[in-house]
Parts: structure tokens; C-alpha cells; sequence
């Protein structure tokens, strides 16, 4: 290991990082998350909460008699937000209801093809020869998968989709309408489906086994998997609370307030979300999920190559991706 030497003089290469920062925020941040859960849980109103902005149109019925909406294919939404100068471009991707049908079988399969697909595109860009100076990212850097708040634990196809998703992308589970539970309840819920997840040996995002983590990110990450999955509510509305407007929904026992621990963990949700863990999630799906896709898809072009070889009229390489 080489030697750490100080510097007799100033030298100036500190100023790294601001150039770094310069150059990132010029450029802007790409991030990408995906919505799963049954009809009816909240998704949109979930999202439109976390980044306070309307960006996902609600399915939700506003009269008793109006039909249940439900999305029936994978949608893309894109925008751009601005903070403080820092552009990101979101990209929501909403995904039908599963389980809502009478024969589930093989209903997550449309939303890992999705994710994988994603995958597949980025290395196809990656191999071509005039590859871009600054490939288009559509890989999903996180799921949020919503768990109907029951009180009675996870229902079977919930393990299944949140198995098979955890091979492929960083799931975050989240207790939708936390409020319908008493605090009790809610507590007891958490408990049994860390039980559940543990017993399933369901690899939740964030990971246990990071090395490079120094201590106190681990002491965090451990604080989080104890807290999940987050008991969250979410709401577009602002009703008053002594005087002060704050997001929430009045119900005839009072105020639910969004942004109060006490009510929900919907802010704890958002700060480990967007204030502490944005970078770690796009770094992870680049250097677990997607690297492991990318070394599987080129070892087996590369036993495809061996056992037939590259005879002309041969399809490329890159037209074999999967």
C-alpha cells in the first residue's frame, strides 16, 4: 500500500470535489423507481407525497358510484425536478395490480421482464462500438412494494414477488394506509412480517453485507432494517393544524398528520429515501443487480461463441442478449 504524504504546500487538487459537483450538477441525476402493490393502496398519492408534486394521476374513485380504475399495463412517467439548483429527472414506473385476479399464477413475471428489460437495453448501449458519451439510465434503482395493512401478515404471493424482486432490484417494503391500524396493531404487523422476511430469507434493500460501509452507515442501515417495512400514509391535501397547514387527511377522529412521527413513518421513509440513501441506491443497482445481469448475459454469449463460433451469417453478440 502506498505511503500517505502531505503536501509541503498548498497544490489546489482539493478542489476535486468541486469540480466533481460542478460537472454533476450541470448534468443532473437519473432516478428510477418502480410501484407494486395491489389496486387501491395508494400507490400514485404515495409518490406524489414523497417528491410534493403532482406527478402521478391517482386511480382512486373521488364518488362511490364511479367504476374502480386500475392500471392495466406497465406506464412510465417522466419528469424533471429542480431543488436548490440539483435537477432530477424521475422516471415512475406503475405497474398493474397483481393479485387481483383469480388465477395469480406467474403475475409478477410482466415486472421482472420489465426490470430485466431495462437491464438488457443498458448493455446492449454499453456494447455498440459508438456507444454514447453518457448512456440513457432507465435501470430501476428502486422498488417500492406496498403491503395491504391487513394486520395478519404477509399473504403468500407477497413472498413470492418480493423473492423473486429482491433477486433483481432494491425493494423497499411499505405498509400502505398505515392509519387504518391502531398503534398496537401496527407495531404487532411489523414485527410478524420482519419475522416473515427473515424466516423467507427475503434479502431486503439495504444490505447487511456491504464492506466498504464504514461503521456509522452500518449502525444506520441496521436502525432502517429494523424500522421496515415504514407504516406510511400518504396525502396531496393540506388541512389545518393549530393554525399551521400541514399535508394530512381529517377523518371523523381527527387529523392525520403525514409529516408527524408520532402518525406515521412516512418521514422516515422520505429521508432515507431521498436524503441519505439516493446515491447508494443508484450505486447498488449498478454494482449488484446489474453486474450480476451483465456478467451472466456475457458468460453465456461467450459459451455460445465457444460451442458454435462466430460463423458469418451468425446472429452478433448483441442480438443474443436476452
Amino acid at each position: 500500500m502506498a505511503e500517505e504524504i502531505r503536501a509541503e504546500s498548498y497544490v489546489g487538487f482539493d478542489s476535486i470535489t468541486q469540480q466533481i459537483e460542478h460537472k454533476l450538477l450541470k448534468r443532473g441525476f437519473q432516478f428510477n423507481v418502480i410501484l407494486v402493490g395491489q389496486t387501491g393502496l395508494g400507490k400514485s398519492t404515495l409518490i406524489n407525497t414523497l417528491f410534493a408534486s403532482h406527478l402521478v394521476d391517482s386511480k382512486g374513485r373521488f364518488m362511490a358510484d364511479e367504476p374502480v380504475r386500475q392500471t392495466t399495463e406497465i406506464q412510465a412517467v417522466s419528469h424533471v425536478i429542480v431543488e436548490n439548483g440539483v435537477k432530477l429527472r424521475l422516471n415512475i414506473v406503475d405497474t398493474p395490480g397483481y393479485g387481483d385476479q383469480i388465477d395469480n399464477e406467474n403475475c409478477w413475471d410482466p415486472i421482472i421482464k420489465y426490470i430485466k428489460d431495462q437491464h438488457s437495453a443498458y448493455l446492449r448501449k454499453e456494447l455498440t462500438a459508438m456507444r454514447d458519451r453518457y448512456i440513457q439510465d432507465t435501470r430501476i434503482h428502486c422498488c417500492l412494494y406496498f403491503i395491504n395493512p391487513t394486520g395478519h401478515g404477509l399473504r403468500a404471493i407477497d413472498v413470492i414477488v418480493m423473492k423473486k424482486l429482491s433477486e433483481v432490484v432494491n425493494v423497499v417494503p411499505v405498509i400502505a394506509k398505515s392509519d387504518s391500524l391502531t398503534h398496537e396493531e401496527r407495531d404487532k404487523f411489523k414485527m410478524k412480517i420482519r419475522e416473515e422476511l427473515q424466516y423467507d430469507n427475503i434479502n431486503l434493500y439495504p444490505f447487511d453485507n456491504l464492506e466498504e460501509d464504514d461503521e456509522e452507515e452500518q449502525q444506520h442501515n441496521v436502525s432502517i432494517r429494523n424500522m421496515i417495512p415504514f407504516a406510511i400514509v400518504g396525502s396531496e391535501n393540506n388541512v389545518i393544524v393549530d393554525g399551521k397547514s400541514v399535508r394530512g387527511r381529517r377523518n371523523r377522529w381527527g387529523v392525520v398528520n403525514v409529516e408527524n412521527p408520532t402518525h406515521c413513518e412516512f418521514v422516515n421513509l422520505r429521508d432515507f429515501l431521498l436524503r441519505t440513501h439516493l446515491q447508494d441506491l443508484i450505486e447498488t443497482t449498478a454494482q449488484i443487480h446489474y453486474e450480476a445481469f451483465r456478467s451472466k448475459q456475457l458468460l453465456a454469449l461467450k459459451e455460445v461463441n465457444q460451442n458454435q463460433g462466430q460463423r458469418p451469417g451468425q446472429q452478433q453478440p448483441q442480438s443474443q442478449l436476452q
